[in-house]
């Protein structure tokens, strides 16, 4: 994980995570990416143990430290924030090996590998708003004319990152798509614009292909049009309706086949916008407003996988 002095402990996912492991007796390492490494093959890495509270002043504090081969763990979750780059690629090459010799990697490396957060809503496009992946500027500017009203962004931020809400006729279009392309030398995505964002960016967490039954909605400040938590959005959790309870029905036996035992799809209104399967939020937030214990259903599916 990222580096567990940095975080937000009344809503980090992760420590909701490291509280259930610890309330089931477990014995917690940590290491971050530069503790991790590969010998002949094998994949190793530098363990700090780890003892974790809910006190949102002193959350953790750190054991001894040992070398260890992570395939005599039992679990490794990788909760490594985005950016994704080719050091979270080599990291899960190293998970990969763990993987083989005998770990279950929650969630899976390949799965983590191949689900990019936005372009992975292309293998659910009847879940999704017309979408359009290209470098291509002038296709881009093609799509605004005729839907009128566009987001676009990049394909590796997060957290509200260079999101752009772009209107037929707006003079920012052209540096705006200049921008995102780099004058069309990398990929962007274009979607066309769901007015209910107004109402929220919906989280809805899935534990081995099964929806938490409410979600976390992510409501806009009236000067931004993002939903996002860092972007200044406020937050309500309110119960799946129906047509979130059928993208989760197309969605959620697909990421449990792909080894993804805890994902994070956002909904807008009634379509799929993104698929989070690096290190999804929500939970504590969830559990507070609803009295749920999502990462305890987790730790349930994780041992049912284990066997």
């Amino acid at each position: 994980m990222d580096p567990i002095g940095s975080i937000t402990a009344k809503k980090d996912s992760s420590l909701a995570m490291l509280l259930e492991a610890s309330r089931r007796d477990s014995e917690i390492y940590y290491f971050e990416q530069r503790d991790l490494r590969m010998l002949s093959g094998k994949a190793m890495g530098c363990a700090t143990r780890l003892n974790v509270r809910d006190n949102n002043d002193d959350w953790f504090d750190f054991g001894e430290q040992r070398d260890i081969e992570l395939g005599d763990l039992d679990v490794i979750l990788m909760r490594k924030d985005p950016p994704f780059d080719m050091e979270y690629v080599y990291t899960t090459y190293i998970l990969d090996r763990a993987a083989l010799a005998g770990a279950l990697v929650v969630n899976a490396p390949q799965a983590l590998r191949d689900m990019n957060e936005k372009a992975y809503t292309a293998w659910f496009p009847d879940c999704t708003p017309l979408t359009l992946v290209t470098r291509s500027m002038s296709e881009m500017k093609e799509f605004l004319a005729e839907h009128g009203r566009i987001v676009v962004k990049p394909l590796d931020g997060m957290g509200g990152r260079s999101i752009f809400v772009i209107q037929k006729g707006d003079d920012n279009a052209n540096v705006i798509l200049e921008t995102l392309t780099d004058y069309g030398q990398q990929f962007a995505i274009a979607q066309v614009y769901i007015p209910e964002i107004s109402l929220g960016d919906k989280r809805i967490l899935l534990v081995d292909g099964e929806p938490v039954p409410y979600a976390l909605a992510r409501i806009p400040t009236g000067d931004d049009n993002r939903g996002n938590i860092v972007a200044g959005a406020t937050t309500k959790g309110q119960a799946l309706s129906d047509a979130d309870k059928l993208i989760c029905a197309e969605v959620g036996p697909v990421l449990r086949q792909q080894g993804v035992l805890f994902a994070g799809i956002d909904v807008i209104g009634d379509y799929m916008t993104e698929i989070n399967v690096t290190s999804p939020t929500g939970i504590r937030e969830l559990d507070r407003e609803f009295d749920l214990n999502i990462a305890g259903l987790m730790f349930d599916a994780i041992e049912k996988n284990l066997g």
